[in-house]
């Protein structure tokens, strides 16, 4: 009988051959880390709603979704119309237009703590303004972050930690950027609170407000007001990472959910339609510091140059005004929330019956499963049980299980980013039972050659 890889690999006969000319131009083959899959990721060819075609014309739902960007799918005529219309009148003016600042200002509308905007070309670039912007408004130096939370690649924020050490390492960055990093537990209350009080250099705190790598260790909500009050009353500035959760937890992202309020966001993803494009934004004091000033005593040295290429790019600005209107009134995120929930009591009532271990969960519309593994139970069929326990952690899937849980879902067409993905506003009923129909196949699969 043909095992899951050998059938991932006699579907995708075109897709093994443009791995083999990518090897040849990029390191690993790939161009973005969660791409590099063995023995090769697939091609896509093109996209529409919530659905992909790769290069060897195998149909598949998609449950990657540009990475978390596109809320409203591949393609939507909404995109379309803006970004078409803007192609036409030029797609890089080098100069200033009206689209950047209904696009701020739709941003400052939907964003409760958003009193101003720059934007940026990318979330690792928010962030690092972010943090440049933090230390500048308190003349302090280091930055505090938690544990297995990510913000980008940039080096103020790069680098992993021994469980028993705050210092984090990483090759390539400097000992002196590390050294400025501090790395608490995700829910250390009391961790986070001695080292506020007893290091005054602390100058930020950031944190994906849902909780670590895009909520797949969901936040404890009473976690939030406790940090926001000791930041508040230690001077440390205190950053929202909402690069995912962004209009995509709700129209004013997890803020807007939860109603805790941080002093700068770092936004991406959906703020420029899934086109790349990303901004900073918050308190106006604090983003001052980019500023010019014509007062006579002003020392331009005490300013943040920050210039970009592509900050505010016409298209982007199209595409993210089209975007943010559009999801503005909540339902496009109320149906992808309804998705991911019917998905996830689909997959634990599955996991039941066939007796694999494990669970799925999901938090609003980004939604994870872990398999050969114990796992909380899940509340009402979907959410994770983490409430009354600040230290659980989800167990990881082991990596050939992974592997062979996604290879076997590409075999029956749905694409997940490994055991997990983000729902659409566009993804239905029938391409939820679709894919329910899909990992049952694929598990049975998993249970025959003995991974589940």
């Amino acid at each position: 009988m043909t095992t899951i890889l050998e059938r991932y690999q006699g579907l995708h006969p075109r897709s093994a051959a443009l791995h083999v000319q990518a090897a040849r131009c990029f390191p690993d083959g790939v161009t973005h880390d969660l791409r590099y899959f063995r023995p090769f990721p697939i091609y896509v060819d093109h996209a529409a709603g919530a659905r992909k075609w790769d290069v060897d014309g195998n149909e598949i739902i998609d449950y990657v979704m540009g990475h978390g960007a596109l809320l409203l799918g591949h393609a939507h005529p909404v995109l379309r119309k803006a970004v078409s219309a803007q192609i036409e009148k030029g797609t890089h003016y080098g100069g200033c237009h009206e689209l950047e600042i209904e696009w701020a200002g739709w941003i400052k509308r939907l964003v409760p703590s958003a009193e101003v905007v720059r934007f940026t070309s990318s979330g690792t670039e928010a962030t690092m303004m972010a943090v440049r912007l933090a230390r500048a408004f308190t003349g302090r130096n280091k930055l505090l972050r938690f544990a297995h939370n990510f913000h980008g690649w940039n080096d103020s924020v790069t680098g992993l930690t021994d469980p028993e050490q705050t210092q984090p390492w990483s090759p390539g960055v400097p000992a002196g950027f590390l050294a400025q990093q501090i790395v608490v537990p995700q829910h250390g209350r009391d961790e986070l609170a001695r080292v506020l009080a007893d290091d005054p250099d602390v100058a930020a705190v950031i944190i994906e407000p849902t909780g670590a790598h895009a909520s797949a260790v969901p936040i404890d909500p009473d976690f939030l007001p406790f940090l926001r009050d000791e930041t508040r009353r230690r001077g440390v500035v205190l950053i929202f990472d909402e690069v995912v959760t962004g209009f995509r937890v709700s129209p004013g992202g997890m803020q807007g959910y939860c109603g805790v309020l941080p002093d700068l966001t770092t936004l991406a993803k959906i703020v420029a339609g899934g086109l790349p494009g990303a901004a900073v934004t918050g308190r106006a004091d604090i983003l001052a510091g980019i500023a010019f000033r014509d007062e006579p005593d002003w020392d331009i040295r005490r300013r943040i140059p920050h210039p970009g290429t592509f900050n505010a790019n016409p298209l982007s600005a199209a595409a993210g005004v089209a975007t943010l209107s559009f999801v503005a009134d909540g339902k496009p995120q109320e149906h992808a929330d309804a998705m991911a929930k019917r998905l996830c009591q689909g997959v634990n009532q599955l996991l039941r019956q066939m007796g694999v271990k494990g669970c799925a969960y999901t938090v609003s519309s980004m939604f994870y499963m872990v398999f050969g593994a114990g796992c909380p139970p899940p509340i009402d069929g979907y959410a994770w049980d983490w409430q009354g326990k600040p230290g659980a952690t989800v167990p990881e899937t082991p990596e050939p299980v992974m592997a062979a849980f996604k290879q076997g879902m590409l075999n029956r067409g749905a694409d997940f980013m490994r055991t997990g993905g983000m729902m659409s506003a566009v993804h239905h009923e029938h391409d939820v039972d679709e894919t329910l129909s899909a990992i049952e196949a694929t598990l049975s699969d998993m249970q025959r050659e003995r991974l589940v």
